[in-house]
């Protein structure tokens, strides 16, 4: 879906899994600058929206994600997963309730499977679940930001913004009035700077939630009842995750970010060194420089030195080995 304000001035089309939004305005640092200043706003129209209605809508998903949200309390912000039976990372749902629904923005291009496994998961439960992507697209504005809420216009507040579920049909009129445009690598280099993963991004087939710090955000160790989890218990009981989440520094001599996939290795090995990880998300911070979130293997030294296909790396903890 086209986002109409792709014809902002300077707007340059993302691509991949973002396409249909702005990568950028012209100008990534000063849309950086922007958001961490807390003015402007982020297009995530791309995003899907999915929700749940109907007076069993919070008992019936509690039975379904990690999060405990029976009580949630209207207009309380959570984000949740769906994971296989294996309790491999299969959806991830940023949520709000209104009172009298639940609102859920989603990745791009995910809300079909989803809820097609929501419907199969319905049975006897009072709740209705439907796409609104065509209807309602996701605005976010960063925290700090005084941009005024159209009347009506359900809002997730979480401690790095707010999401707006505005109408569709609003969209042109309301980035006229919210303040500059900054485009999605702006919102990416704060969401690597903040080390927050994303579906996609920072998982693959066999991701599970202890690799990327969702324990706690995203899962509730003190809820069973849901797909997967007997892995969720077993691993935070008896052992550890296979990889865990870094955030790198990286040289900044490079003209070019290493790309998502990118192998990483020991830096004091050979250059045909082990594998021992792989970029997941790369972006070039207004005030860092070039920076990465990468999965690694758990037992690498938390002080070793990297090399991220030829770019020299400096490992921050995320999750801890």
């Amino acid at each position: 879906m086209k986002s109409p304000l792709l014809t902002l001035p300077g707007a340059v089309p993302a691509e991949g899994v973002d396409e249909g939004v702005a990568a950028h305005y012209g100008d990534l640092f000063r849309e950086q600058r922007a958001l961490a200043d807390g003015t402007g706003f982020v297009d995530l129209s791309h995003r899907g929206v999915v929700t749940v209605s109907g007076e069993d809508r919070l008992t019936w998903l509690h039975l379904l994600l990690t999060q405990h949200v029976t009580d949630l309390p209207a207009g309380e912000a959570t984000e949740a997963l769906i994971l296989s039976a294996h309790g491999h990372i299969e959806h991830a749902l940023y949520l709000v309730d209104d009172g009298t629904t639940v609102w859920a923005h989603v990745e791009p291009g995910t809300q079909e499977a989803l809820i097609a496994y929501l419907e199969s998961m319905k049975f006897f439960y009072k709740v209705e679940v439907a796409d609104r992507t065509d209807e309602f697209a996701v605005v976010h504005l960063p925290a700090g930001s005084i941009a005024e809420v159209p009347e009506g216009v359900v809002v997730r507040e979480t401690a790095y913004g707010r999401d707006l579920f505005l109408p569709r049909a609003d969209l042109e009129s309301y980035a006229g009035q919210a303040g500059p445009p900054a485009g999605l690598l702006a919102h990416e280099a704060l969401r690597v700077e903040s080390h927050r993963p994303r579906l996609g991004f920072e998982t693959d087939h066999r991701t599970i939630p202890h690799e990327l710090g969702w324990i706690g955000t995203a899962v509730h160790l003190q809820k069973g009842c849901y797909r997967g989890q007997e892995t969720v218990a077993r691993v935070q009981n008896l052992g550890k995750p296979p990889r865990r989440l870094v955030f790198l520094h990286l040289d900044g001599s490079e003209v070019h970010l290493p790309a998502a996939g990118t192998e990483i290795r020991l830096a004091d090995e050979e250059p045909d060194g082990r594998k021992i990880g792989f970029i997941t998300t790369s972006a070039r911070h207004h005030e860092l420089g070039p920076v990465a979130l990468a999965l690694v293997k758990r037992n690498v030294p938390v002080d070793a030195r990297l090399i991220a296909g030829d770019t020299a790396a400096a490992q921050e903890v995320v999750v801890e080995p």
